[in-house]
């Protein structure tokens, strides 16, 4: 149903690309001088972005460990899963079992060298190239087969990666969410969290310059309400959809999002 996108298997280190800003504002080193060029130009107008990609990254690190110890989740497909850093999905489920099955999907060249250089001696977890919204393609790659038995549960991971999807009836985030949902047997779970807004300009402004940044890979920032509605088919988990730094923190002195002009919203969802 939805082919024909050329990726590209060649690394441009001129165009900013979100994978490489967010390795960025994590303190990694797999990023070049346009993508610390952008995030610079980013933070004049939302300076509290570091720390919301931070505080995702630990969003992340939790949802994982809490599908895996409480829910006996064992696969995992993690959707736009960026560049390898430390705690990653394979190694935080891994650390609850040892048979865990991961597979990372991303279409930047650069997440796929690096990937498949650190999962290289760990046959249980895997790297593919592919657009995110290449549903058919992705669940019948060779390596999802391998790793990934759909009559079982899954996570299916979106973690801050629908703001890079344009709206569309066939491939916009809703549709997209509906989609993988009808593929997953009860007991799956869906993570999904964006970047929102309810300033107009905020979103006004992050859409234009990342749509520019990024020669065209990018949607919008949306609103509470448009993630809200991914979520309608879903039983949400509590404490339901939320800033992300507030979904179950570890302690009560935990980082929180201290600014509000624009944070990373969404949850968890259990396919019934």
């Amino acid at each position: 149903m939805h082919s024909g996108r050329q990726l590209s298997t060649s690394i441009d280190a001129t165009v900013p690309t979100a994978a490489r800003m967010y390795d960025y504002y994590l303190g990694g080193k797999d990023n070049y001088a346009a993508d610390r060029a952008a995030v610079e130009e980013l933070d004049k107008v939302v300076p509290s972005t570091r720390a919301l990609a931070l505080n995702n990254r630990r969003f992340l690190q939790r949802v994982v460990r809490t599908l895996a110890e409480d829910h006996g989740i064992r696969q995992f497909l993690d959707h736009g899963s960026g560049l390898p850093t430390q705690n990653n999905v394979h190694q935080v489920a891994q650390q609850v079992d040892p048979t865990t099955h991961v597979v990372y999907v991303d279409n930047d060249p650069m997440v796929l060298v690096h990937g498949r250089a650190l999962l290289e001696q760990d046959e249980r977890t895997a790297v593919i190239q592919a657009d995110m919204r290449e549903t058919e393609q992705i669940f019948s790659h060779p390596e999802t087969q391998r790793l990934i038995d759909f009559s079982q549960p899954v996570a299916v991971l979106f973690n801050s990666v629908m703001h890079c999807i344009p709206d569309s009836e066939t491939d916009g985030p809703a549709a997209l969410a509906a989609r993988v949902a009808r593929r997953l047997v009860p007991g799956s779970f869906m993570v999904m969290c964006q970047l929102v807004s309810e300033d107009e300009k905020v979103r006004a402004f992050v859409t234009d310059f990342m749509d520019q940044a990024t020669q065209g890979h990018w949607g919008r920032v949306r609103q509470q309400k448009d993630v809200a509605g991914w979520f309608e088919e879903l039983d949400v988990l509590d404490p339901g959809l939320v800033e992300v730094s507030t979904w179950r923190p570890d302690t009560e002195v935990s980082p929180r999002q201290l600014t509000q002009e624009w944070i990373e919203f969404g949850g968890v969802g259990r396919i019934g």
